[in-house]
């Protein structure tokens, strides 16, 4: 059976050192298991909980994207998209903000910090509390309902979050279900093994500790500039150097092989000279960064390449959010007139009846052009174009792919010998996409 897996990345920040190690390559190489459905998402309206800077929500959410594909992730295998661009989230989160007891909410863990400092200082309980930071656990469920992930990797702080969007879950099915099981239940999926590099001073590496090495940010100068501050103990060259505990060791393991570990702890031991072990540790870590680097400088160079990639996502994730978000509309009796005059229509019912009826959907189009070649297209609801299709050698061909867009909706565009419409955005086709999805079923 398929897994669905479901990453989210707060884009409020600059990526260092660590968030390589500890998450992004990880999840990259996890994403490459067979049986796996991985979902990466940005998670800009999160962001906007922790910061009210625009310029910085506006580049962190650049920069975050690039080191992920700079990284490796590969778009073609998994969904990468803005949670911004994904407007079925924030309505699914309405719909289970109204199953969602007040008092599962007063027991979170973030909300419960933030009144017991301001009580600690003598404040009112909820001074400085956005309804943002009080109701984000309700966010972060529609996150993951919203593609019925299977796993949900998460740090040990964030599995209560997991535990809430399973009771939202089970309310929602049990309340508007009728037998059906809309939502999955997710499981938190905690890597007890996770790496954690040390930063310049030992401590757990951290922007608010200031100890932070960068990861492309400042090129291999400032990668070289960081490591140099890597504290060491005060043994001199020749002297031998116990290599346990040390934060300079520690880094280098995160990017050695065996053989590699056992030399350099050798070489230590022998003497290495503090200087020299931190030049090999830089040569070993611009190795593998290097080349991702250059990657980054080029998407960040050319963001269009970004905006592309994520735009693509979001047409994959949108081609499954549309469909469950019109069944839980229809369940929670949020339901089309149109639709209610249909399932009315008899056997008594006129042609034009019915043909109104249908013409509120986006329709297909085949034909055949003067050159005796075939073509499709797609057009809106309201007759202009979407998408027009390349000439097929017969008919069959082209009503292969219509038949296959219809079924698979906006994941088959990767591959669809297709064009959309100038100024028509990925997004509106992938709605069109969803809607004929949502009609067949």
């Amino acid at each position: 059976m398929t897994q669905r897996v479901l990453t989210g990345i707060t884009t409020t920040g600059t990526l260092h050192l660590g968030n390589y190690v500890g998450a992004i390559r990880p999840a990259i190489a996890a994403s490459r298991e067979p049986g796996v459905e991985s979902f990466f998402f940005m998670a800009d309206y999160h962001a906007l909980i922790k910061c009210d800077d625009p310029a910085r929500i506006a580049r962190s959410r650049l920069e975050i994207a690039a080191t992920w594909l700079a990284a490796g992730l590969d778009t073609e295998r998994v969904t990468f998209y803005r949670q911004s661009d994904i407007p079925e989230i924030p309505e699914l989160t309405w719909l289970l903000t109204c199953v969602t007891s007040k008092g599962q909410m007063n027991r979170a863990h973030a909300y419960k910090g933030a009144t017991d400092a301001n009580l600690a200082v003598g404040e009112d309980i909820d001074a400085g509390i956005t309804m943002g930071l009080y109701s984000y656990p309700i966010l972060m469920a529609a996150d993951i309902l919203m593609f019925n992930a299977h796993r949900v990797p998460v740090g040990r702080d964030q599995v209560q979050h997991i535990e809430m969007a399973r009771d939202v879950a089970q309310r929602f099915n049990h309340l508007f279900g009728q037998g059906r099981e809309f939502f999955v239940l997710p499981e938190a999926e905690v890597a007890e093994d996770a790496t954690l590099l040390p930063g310049l001073d030992g401590r757990k590496m951290s922007k608010s500790y200031d100890n932070a090495i960068p990861l492309f940010e400042g090129g291999a100068k400032s990668l070289k500039d960081a490591i140099a501050h890597i504290v060491t103990d005060s043994k001199l060259p020749g002297e031998p150097k116990d290599p346990d505990g040390q934060a300079l060791v520690t880094i280098y393991d995160a990017f050695a092989s065996t053989e590699q570990r056992l030399a350099f702890r050798a070489a230590l031991r022998a003497g290495l000279a503090w200087g020299e072990a931190k030049q090999q540790l830089f040569e070993l870590i611009d190795a593998q960064i290097g080349p991702m680097r250059a990657r980054y400088a080029e998407l960040m160079a050319h963001p269009e390449r970004i905006e592309a990639a994520l735009q693509i996502g979001a047409a994959k994730a949108r081609a499954l959010a549309a469909p469950l978000l019109a069944e839980l509309r229809q369940a929670v009796g949020l339901r089309n007139f149109t639709a209610i005059a249909a399932a009315a229509l008899t056997g008594t019912a006129t042609m034009a009846g019915a043909a109104h009826v249908k013409a509120a959907l986006p329709v297909f189009k085949q034909y055949r052009e003067a050159d005796g070649r075939f073509y499709f297209k797609l057009n809106a609801a309201d007759g202009h174009l979407l998408l027009q299709s390349d000439a097929f050698a017969d008919g069959r061909s082209a009503g292969q792919w219509v038949a296959r867009l219809k079924k698979d909706g906006a994941a088959a565009l990767t591959e669809a010998p297709v064009q959309r419409a100038e100024g028509v955005e990925a997004a509106a086709v992938a709605a069109a996409l969803s809607a004929l999805q949502a009609a067949e079923a």
